[in-house]
């Protein structure tokens, strides 16, 4: 029982509140169980990647990933991420979600607390932090009835990140513990480098030595005649350049390769293991798992499906991460906020038909052009980098001790 009157009086009414009676669409994996809770879909992208980086440390580790009821399902979820509403602050609905999944540690993210919640799972023994909390979400009016309800439920944390100083002082005024608050900066999603082999990057390196390169990752059929237009016209200044071409399904390979042949291009296709002679003008790329070898070749990256609506854009970060200067087109609604964020440090340039990305393509083979996108792409995504390993390491040694009691 909280010792905090507020929190005290918060979970008598918790106890009253009308049960939603919310499913669970499957039982709790074996293993190791993260619970995290994101208060917006970029903090929902910064989890999924933390926990890309936690399972190759610790194979068989799955997140269950909550969000409000107002923020859609995140795109993109491994096999090994749950994902679903947080539930109501209903005494009822937090037992059955606490019983059904048995966490074994919880990341919150940002703020936006939910009182009842938080204590319910604090009395099971559940270590609990909070991460990356911001200053919009501890200002909560909803709480100013019971005075000091959000301290105590912010001192039921053993740690507390916060994304600034300001961010800290305002915890402290709530009632955190002094003791618990670290300034972290804030937990942003970064780069995670697609893995490549080496030698075969180098045999290709070599081939290519001299010669203009760009990347069209993650084509739709219907975006190829665009993509194969801006390739010519931007020939007509560097004549030996070269378009690696990857359709986003790998499938279709064959087709797009009949299609490009009879519009008079001369081709190689990966997936016959065929490497790119001094006449060969664009290398189909038809295979799945080499995006990591691509990125590394390309100084240049456009981003596909993304110029066709409905297929919601690519991650930009894969090619952040490998030094590559990033283009995209108008729709790329699932990766909305990290486009916006390279976007917005000059690290993206956005393309919308064969003229503009003609164009940026032409510009960008100056070296100096595209080595300046590609440095602020990687300051970018390098940016928070610390916050998640620090995260990292606390998971480890929370599940570590775990395994040890």
């Amino acid at each position: 029982m909280p010792r905090n009157l507020s929190l005290k009086t918060y979970m008598a009414l918790a106890r009253r509140a009308p049960r939603e009676k919310a499913g669970f669409l499957r039982p709790r994996p074996t293993g190791d169980l993260l619970w995290g809770h994101a208060t917006s879909l970029p903090k929902a992208a910064a989890l999924l990647q933390l926990t890309q980086r936690l399972t190759a440390q610790r194979p068989g580790l799955h997140l269950l990933l909550t969000t409000p009821p107002d923020l859609p399902r995140p795109d993109q979820l491994k096999s090994n991420v749950i994902w679903q509403s947080i539930p109501a602050e209903s005494i009822l609905d937090i037992k059955d979600f606490l019983s059904h999944w048995r966490p074994d540690i919880c990341l919150w993210t940002g703020g936006y607390l939910r009182p009842a919640l938080i204590a319910s799972a604090a009395q099971t023994g559940m270590p609990m932090y909070l991460v990356d909390a911001e200053e919009p979400g501890l200002d909560d009016a909803r709480f100013r009835w019971l005075p000091d309800l959000t301290g105590g439920t912010l001192r039921l944390f053993r740690g507390v990140m916060a994304s600034s100083a300001n961010a800290a002082q305002r915890l402290l005024k709530l009632g955190a513990s002094e003791d618990l608050i670290s300034i972290t900066g804030p937990l942003q999603e970064g780069p995670a480098a697609l893995p490549c082999d080496e030698s075969q990057r180098d045999a290709l390196a070599l081939g290519l030595a001299g010669r203009p390169v760009w990347l069209a990752a993650m084509a739709q059929p219907e975006e190829v005649e665009t993509i194969a237009q801006a390739h010519r016209a931007s020939m007509r200044f560097a004549h030996r350049q070269l378009l690696i071409l990857v359709p986003d399904d790998e499938s279709g390979g064959a087709e797009i390769a009949d299609t490009l042949r009879s519009d008079g291009w001369c081709i190689a296709e990966w997936s016959k293991r065929e490497y790119p002679e001094e006449a060969t003008q664009i290398l189909l790329a038809d295979t799945r798992g080499d995006l990591g070898l691509w990125y590394r070749l390309a100084p240049i990256s456009f981003m596909a499906s993304s110029l066709a609506p409905g297929h919601g854009g690519r991650d930009p970060y894969e090619p952040a991460a490998l030094g590559s200067a990033i283009l995209y087109g108008p729709n790329v609604s699932r990766y909305l906020s990290a486009y916006s964020r390279f976007a917005n440090a000059g690290a993206a340039r956005i393309v919308k038909d064969t003229q503009t990305l003609a164009a940026a393509i032409m510009r960008l083979s100056a070296p100096d052009q595209a080595a300046s996108m590609a440095n602020a792409a990687w300051e970018v995504s390098s940016d928070g980098a610390e916050v998640t390993d620090a995260l990292i390491e606390l998971v480890q040694d929370v599940l570590d001790l775990k395994e040890v009691s």
